[in-house]
């Protein structure tokens, strides 16, 4: 029998010879109360064994938790593992008291971590604690919880970049989208539309073998740089290249020229200018020297 099942123990004196004289009466009467007593004492403890053996505990069960952000789409971790990406339910343990009592040990889920995380935004933190309901049967964590996130300093400076190209392209629908202000750098080489827009390059003079120069002359020496003559060869001459201009971009090319300079010994030197986006349109920068000759002194 174990300790959890109620029993009874009793007592019974054993029963002598009829008692002949009084102190043997006595004897046994105090007996039959002893007895008495023990049966009760044994019931007793009995009953609280069986109370404890059948009283409910704690019990653990699951509560689900909606996360949401915005934007939508954030990863969701928990002590460095993915446990979904918003919006979602997360299922986490909360302890419910059967007995209805108002307090027992739940401490270590008393409080839930998560980092919410998305590419171009900033990482949040979002702590969850369990509060006692109402009814006090129960610590549960909110049913909901949404956070708001930032973007990234590159992100809101890519999103100025894109509402500039389209109020440019707006303004000039010929504009590749997205090139409005997509530069020529050295960093990101042959990344933009522009170097690989190829032009055809045309120039011819009479007479011929005259020396070809070309400089670039800008209006937004800020963003483009004016540079020096540099040699192309003798007329005539025909090639094609694209504008491999640091700091060239669609928006600013209207104020960007390329200058040629036709030189043959004898003669006058010939200077023509070509607008960078009108050649880019066109496709063609091109040009006929017919030069003249030097007054003799």
């Amino acid at each position: 029998m174990s300790l959890s099942e109620p029993f009874i123990l009793i007592i019974t004196p054993v029963r002598d010879k009829p008692a002949r004289n009084t102190k043997t009466l006595i004897m046994s009467n105090l007996l039959s109360r002893r007895t008495l007593i023990l049966t009760v004492v044994a019931l007793m403890t009995s009953t609280a064994l069986t109370q404890k053996a059948t009283a409910k505990t704690p019990r653990q069960q699951f509560q689900s938790i909606e996360i949401t952000s915005q934007p939508a789409g954030a990863t969701v971790m928990e002590d460095g593992r993915v446990v979904g990406v918003t919006p979602c339910r997360v299922n986490v343990p909360v302890m419910v008291d059967l007995n209805k009592k108002k307090s027992f040990e739940i401490a270590a889920n008393a409080t839930r971590n998560f980092v919410i995380s998305k590419k171009g935004y900033e990482s949040r933190s979002l702590t969850l604690r369990a509060i006692l309901t109402s009814k006090n049967t129960a610590y549960c964590f909110p049913a909901s919880s949404h956070v708001e996130l930032e973007p990234t300093a590159a992100t809101m400076a890519a999103r100025k970049e894109a509402a500039a190209d389209r109020r440019a392209r707006e303004k000039d629908p010929s504009i590749p989208k997205g090139e409005a202000n997509n530069r020529v750098s050295r960093d990101k080489a042959g990344q933009s539309d522009l170097e690989r827009t190829i032009i055809r390059w045309y120039f011819d003079s009479d007479p011929r073998g005259a020396r070809i120069f070309y400089r670039v002359i800008s209006s937004v020496p800020a963003e483009v740089k004016n540079t020096n003559e540099t040699y192309l060869m003798t007329t005539p001459f025909e090639e094609t290249r694209s504008f491999n201009i640091l700091g060239l971009t669609y928006q600013n090319s209207r104020d960007v020229q390329i200058e040629i300079k036709v030189s043959k010994k004898g003669y006058e030197d010939q200077i023509k200018r070509y607008n960078v986006r009108q050649a880019i349109d066109q496709q063609e920068i091109s040009g006929f020297f017919d030069l003249i000759k030097k007054d003799e002194e």
